[in-house]
C-alpha cells in the first residue's frame, strides 16, 4: 500500500524554517530564517490537505498552483515541483520570500480557518525553487527561433522583468530602460536584505541578460531620452515605472533637516549592501547610528525602515500609526519581527508638528478610532488634550507612495491618466490609449504588491505578443 503523503495536518504541527535569534538578526541585514532542510520541507507540505476549492490558488493574485507543487515536494519530486511553480510565477523564490502570505494564501488556507495552522506556503515556494537554482534545473530562457519585433519597457522593477521574461522567451527583441544603476526597482533598492538578499534579484536579472535582455540604465525618460524616441525605436512599449513620489506631511516644522523620505533611506542602506558609497550616509544624513528614529507610517515600507534603523544601531526606534495593530497595513509576521528586534509601536498616534532644524523632537497627537470611513475602516479621530513630545533626531516618512506626473516628465500629453495620476489602462489587456503602448504594475493600480506587478507584467507580455501577431497579419496582406 502506498505511504500516504498528504492530509498530515492533523498529526504534524505547522513549523516554520528556523528564525535566527533576534539580537544575532539585528546586527546584519541578511535574511532572518533559515532554509528548509529536504525532509522538514516534504514533512510540511504533506500539511497540505489539497482542497476540491484550494482557497489558497484562489487568493494568490497569480492563481498559482500551490496545491499541486505541494504534493510534488512531499513525494520528493521537487524538480517537477519547481516547473509548476515557475509556470504560473516569473519569480517565486522571490514571492516566496517578500509576499505577504499571511493575508493571501496562508491566510486562506482551510486548514488555518480550521485552527490547524496554516500550511507554510510561502517557505516550501522559497524551497523549492533556490534548490532548482543549486541543482542546474533551471534552463535558460534564450528562445529557440528569433522574432523581428523589438519592444522598450521602461522600469526595471518586478513588472518590468516579468514581461521582459515572457517576450523575451516568445523570441522578441527586449530592451529596458531604468533611472536607476542596477536593475530590479523596489526589489533591488526598496526592500531590505533581511527580507530579499540581493543576490537573488540579481540572479534572475543575469538571467534575462544572458538571454539577450538589453538594459540601458542610469537612464531617466524625458531627460536623457524621450518617450518619442522609445516609441520610435520600438514596435511596442510598456511602461512599469512603478510610483516612487512619497506622500508629504504638511505639519509644522516639516520640512526641516534630518526629515527624511522612506525611498531615500531605503535606497542608501542597499547601496551600502551593495559595497557603494553613498555620501549622504557618510555625513550622518541618512544613517541611523546613535539616534532617536521615529517612522511616520503603517504599512510594510515602514516596517523595513524600522528595522533597517535597528540594524544601523540607532539609539532608539519607535514607529507611529494613527490607527491600532488590527487596522494597519503592514505585514503582522513583520511587526512580530520588528517587535522581537527593538522597535516600539505607538499606536493610535499621528504627528503634529516638529521641533527644531535639524528636527530634535516631534508632537505627537493621541488618536482614537470612529466612524467608518468610505473604505469601511473606523477614520482615526483626535482626542482633545492628548498632545505631547516625543524625542527625535531623524523622522522617516512612510506615508505610502503617488505616481509621479508622467505628461509632465515625459511630454506626452496624449496619454491618458486617471484622476489620481495614475495610467489609465485597459482591464486584461494592460492597454493605454496610445496604440502599441501598455502600462502595468503600481503606475496603473497604484502603491501595491509585487506579486501583482509581476502578473500584470506576466498578462501585458502576452497581450503584446498578440498584438505584435495582429500587426504582423495585417502588415502582409
Amino acid at each position: 500500500m502506498a505511504k500516504q503523503r498528504m492530509l498530515k495536518f492533523v498529526s504534524t504541527a505547522k513549523e516554520m524554517p528556523a528564525k535566527r535569534d533576534a539580537k544575532q538578526r539585528a546586527q546584519d541585514f541578511n535574511e532572518i530564517y533559515a532554509e528548509y532542510a529536504e525532509q522538514k520541507a516534504a514533512e510540511q507540505a504533506g500539511r497540505c490537505s489539497q482542497c476540491g476549492v484550494p482557497y489558497c490558488h484562489q487568493h494568490c493574485p497569480l492563481h498559482n498552483n500551490i496545491p499541486d507543487w505541494l504534493r510534488l515536494t512531499a513525494e520528493g519530486r521537487l524538480e517537477e515541483a519547481y516547473h509548476i511553480s515557475q509556470a504560473t510565477n516569473t519569480f517565486p523564490e522571490i514571492c516566496g520570500r517578500i509576499c505577504p502570505q499571511d493575508r493571501l494564501c496562508e491566510g486562506n488556507c482551510v486548514i488555518e480557518q480550521s485552527g490547524h495552522g496554516t500550511v507554510t506556503i510561502g517557505s516550501v515556494e522559497k524551497y523549492i525553487t533556490d534548490t532548482a537554482f543549486e541543482n542546474g534545473w533551471v534552463p535558460s530562457i534564450t528562445p529557440k527561433v528569433e522574432r523581428e519585433e523589438s519592444i522598450g519597457i521602461i522600469g526595471a522593477g518586478p513588472g518590468g522583468l516579468a514581461a521582459a521574461d515572457v517576450l523575451r522567451r516568445a523570441g522578441c527583441k527586449v530592451t529596458v530602460y531604468d533611472r536607476h544603476d542596477r536593475a530590479g526597482g523596489l526589489l533591488t533598492y526598496g526592500i531590505p536584505g533581511f527580507k530579499l538578499e540581493k543576490d537573488i534579484v540579481m540572479r534572475r536579472v543575469t538571467q534575462l541578460e544572458e538571454a539577450g535582455v538589453e538594459f540601458v540604465l542610469n537612464c531617466n525618460v524625458g531627460t536623457d531620452i524621450t518617450f518619442d524616441a522609445i516609441r520610435g525605436k520600438h514596435d511596442a512599449v510598456l511602461i512599469a515605472t512603478g510610483v516612487y513620489k512619497t506622500r508629504d506631511l504638511r505639519d509644522p516644522g516639516a520640512d526641516a533637516a534630518g526629515i527624511v523620505r522612506a525611498i531615500d533611506y531605503l535606497t542608501c542602506s542597499n547601496k551600502l549592501s551593495f559595497g557603494d558609497e553613498v555620501a549622504e550616509f557618510e555625513d550622518g544624513t541618512l544613517n541611523a547610528a546613535g539616534k532617536n528614529v521615529v517612522v511616520i507610517g503603517g504599512g510594510d515600507t515602514a516596517m523595513d525602515c524600522v528595522r533597517t534603523a535597528i540594524r544601523q544601531g540607532a539609539t532608539s526606534v519607535k514607529c507611529l500609526y494613527r490607527r491600532d495593530r488590527a487596522n494597519m497595513p503592514g505585514s503582522q509576521r513583520e511587526v512580530q519581527n520588528a517587535e522581537e528586534e527593538g522597535a516600539e509601536f505607538v499606536w493610535l498616534a499621528a504627528p503634529k508638528g516638529f521641533t527644531g532644524n535639524p528636527v530634535t523632537s516631534i508632537t505627537i497627537q493621541k488618536m482614537k478610532l470612529g466612524q467608518p470611513d468610505a473604505s469601511g475602516r473606523q477614520s482615526p479621530e483626535p482626542i482633545e488634550g492628548g498632545i505631547y513630545e516625543e524625542k527625535a533626531d531623524l523622522v522617516i516618512k512612510a506615508l505610502g507612495f503617488e505616481p509621479e506626473d508622467l505628461q509632465d516628465q515625459w511630454d506626452t500629453k496624449e496619454l491618458e491618466v486617471t484622476r489620481w495620476g495614475t495610467v489609465k489602462a485597459e482591464f486584461g489587456t494592460h492597454a493605454t490609449n496610445i496604440p502599441g503602448v501598455y502600462a502595468v504594475g503600481d503606475i496603473v493600480r497604484g502603491a501595491s504588491l509585487v506579486v501583482w506587478a509581476i502578473r500584470d507584467g506576466r498578462e501585458a507580455g502576452a497581450e503584446i505578443i498578440r498584438y505584435l501577431d495582429g500587426v504582423t497579419a495585417v502588415a502582409a496582406q
